[in-house]
């Protein structure tokens, strides 16, 4: 377990980075986030803006374990990389595929708030065509199906051979229903969960009610990489390691977890730094040749400085990251 440390000297080491985005992805265009130094390198705390303190903590425990903690030793010398496409156009699909040099599977956003059935199979269709019939594609709908509208999506989506549906419904009941359902239609699409591991009280729920058929695990929101380790073993389940819209300092976490894993039979969605205008390192973790080598990120200093926060914002993520510490002090995270 890693040692606490002082909030004041998290706070006296604390970068408070804003990073504009090339395309708004998961209703975000400019992504915040804290960095620190400590003795291990450097940590990252940056949970979404609408997250309680109690769920952020666990960010804060990452980012602490990062910079003050060993990662367990790797496996693998390369980590297999995803592109990810956000809810857009059809259009621009190529472009944003050209982001990920070497990527021969896809991510692909649906259910975005706003949008049709038509607008992701017209997206799909745009990535089936780009990438060729030898690419794969999975999609992510964020829990923002009902079980009936899972079921007509992924009827239709599955006309493009995809690997699998992750997140289809927001419920562990949900997903549990869909695995049946899918199966009496003939829908071949195996189901992912991420929402109901890394943002659930018992994360390992889901593979106790066969609700899926592996699971995504991100660092971050399970408080890090040897926490994410243990739920990844306890579920028995394949494994596929995703970032939550990371700086370079928090994609390597996520590497360091996709290299420890025993098994990694899937691409990882760790290649979302090429979503941002500019990263904060000094070498992005950008996929070459559609992978990633495990090892630290350290952040330039004149992106940390070209990049800053505006003054209210760097108050107001520094007084989360203080309510955040004194949770994790009192063992009230959850």
């Amino acid at each position: 377990m890693t040692t606490l440390p002082a909030a004041a000297e998290l706070i006296e080491r604390a970068h408070v980075v804003a990073l504009p985005m090339r395309v708004r992805f998961r209703g975000v265009e400019v992504r915040e986030a804290v960095l620190f130094e400590g003795p291990s390198g450097w940590g990252e705390f940056a949970p979404f803006a609408e997250y309680a303190d109690a769920e952020a903590s666990r960010w804060l425990a990452s980012g602490i374990e990062a910079a003050y903690a060993a990662w367990p030793a790797p496996r693998r010398t390369a980590v297999p990389v995803n592109a990810t496409v956000p809810a857009v156009g059809p259009e621009q699909v190529p472009a944003v595929l050209a982001r990920f040099d070497g990527c021969t599977t896809a991510k692909v956003k649906v259910a975005e708030r706003g949008q049709s059935l038509a607008d992701d199979l017209d997206r799909v269709a745009a990535v089936r065509d780009a990438m060729g019939s030898s690419g794969r594609i999975r999609v992510d709908a964020n829990g923002g199906w009902s079980l009936e509208q899972a079921v007509e999506a992924l009827g239709k989506l599955s006309a493009y051979d995809l690997e699998y549906a992750e997140q289809p419904c927001a419920t562990v009941d949900e997903l549990a229903s869909l695995r049946t359902a899918l199966v009496r239609g003939s829908i071949d699409v195996p189901v992912a969960a991420d929402e109901s591991i890394r943002k659930a009280e018992d994360p390992l729920l889901v593979a106790r009610r066969e609700a899926a058929d592996l699971v995504v695990v991100k660092v971050a929101p399970l408080g890090g990489v040897a926490r994410a380790l243990e739920i990844v073993d306890a579920c028995g389940l394949p494994a596929v390691v995703s970032s939550a819209l990371d700086t370079s300092i928090g994609i390597a976490a996520g590497v360091a977890l996709a290299a420890a894993l025993p098994d990694l039979d899937h691409a990882c969605g760790l290649g979302t730094v090429g979503l941002f205008e500019r990263d904060v390192a000094r070498h992005p973790l950008r996929p070459t040749a559609g992978s990633l080598a495990p090892g630290r990120a350290t952040p330039d200093p004149d992106a940390l400085a070209a990049l800053a926060a505006p003054p209210d914002r760097q108050r107001w993520w520094l007084d989360r990251l203080s309510r955040c510490h004194a949770l994790l002090a009192h063992g009230s995270a959850r």
